[in-house]
């Protein structure tokens, strides 16, 4: 079955599987390449993989519109360099969690409803059961700061993205603007020193990697938008944070304590209430990790 035929409910739970599937081979492959290798192998893929999809015709850009992609393949280079530095200190369920708080936060704070300051305290309340307060917590203090930063590049990601696909074809947007965040972690890659273990092994890997994060998850995401309401798969997207800790579960036996597990599902619920209270949704092409 091709992927453009998979219903559109199930194509998007399968990209959200796809997408921390994805992180969770990354995280794996961490003691050998480290985080900053693993992301740049990752984005770099990535990158190559949707430039020869998409052919973009970058002597056909104009100035106004190099202004506003330059911005969004910076800002999703750094939410990818970030959260995979995360992901090295912290399990991937819970970096998911931290992460997305960004656009939680962006979704409540553009809306007057009353009934958002719910989902805003129900938010707080999941982060207070995980944060590091205490010298002794086995929360990794800078894993938690990276996710939340993370999160944030998301957010400017989110409403970056939104202005680009106005002015440029999704496909092409999102594939130039991996080429550019491919010139933002580069350098840090090679300052790193994470290149220098790469081999043929490690090089399929990371087309794992690459095909899992980006190329079938956006296949599969374009794919449903064309079919189902993009309140609909908000809904469905607001699940991620529990996929992912299932993922980690299954390939990295990052087993999580009861508070964890109860501080995701405050903030899948907050993500949901204020999806379904919503009404208008940020539609951009969905290109995180």
């Amino acid at each position: 079955m091709k992927l453009k035929n998979i219903p559109p409910v199930p194509a998007v739970l399968l990209a959200i599987v796809s997408v921390q599937g994805g992180a969770a081979i990354a995280k794996g492959i961490f003691p050998l390449m480290g985080a900053t290798g693993t992301a740049t192998l990752r984005i770099v893929l990535s990158a190559i993989i949707l430039l020869l999809a998409y052919r973009p015709q970058l002597n056909k850009i104009s100035t106004s519109q190099w202004k506003l992609i330059i911005p969004y393949g910076i800002t999703l280079g750094a939410m990818n360099l970030s959260f995979y530095l995360s992901l090295s200190r912290i399990p991937l369920g819970l970096a998911v969690t931290l992460e997305f708080l960004g656009p939680l936060v962006l979704a409540i704070s553009s809306s007057r409803k009353a009934l958002d300051f719910l989902w805003a305290i129900l938010a707080a309340a999941g982060i207070f059961l995980i944060a590091p307060w205490s010298v002794d917590s086995k929360l990794d203090l800078l894993g938690t700061g990276l996710a939340l930063l993370a999160g944030t590049f998301w957010a400017a990601y989110i409403v970056i993205g939104g202005k680009v696909s106005k002015v440029i074809d999704g496909g092409q947007a999102v594939s130039v603007g991996m080429a550019v965040a491919s010139c933002v972690v580069i350098p840090f890659a090679l300052v790193d020193g994470s290149f220098a273990q790469l081999n043929f092994k490690l090089l399929g890997l990371g087309l794992a990697i690459a095909l899992l994060s980006s190329a079938i998850p956006y296949t599969l995401e374009m794919s449903a938008l064309k079919h189902i309401p993009a309140k609909t798969f908000s809904i469905l997207m607001s699940l991620e944070p529990a996929v992912a800790a299932i993922c980690g579960i299954i390939f990295l036996s990052e087993h999580l304590a009861a508070k964890e597990w109860v501080s995701i599902i405050l903030v899948v619920t907050a993500s949901l209430g204020a999806t379904l209270v919503k009404r208008k949704t940020i539609e951009v092409a969905d290109e995180k990790h």
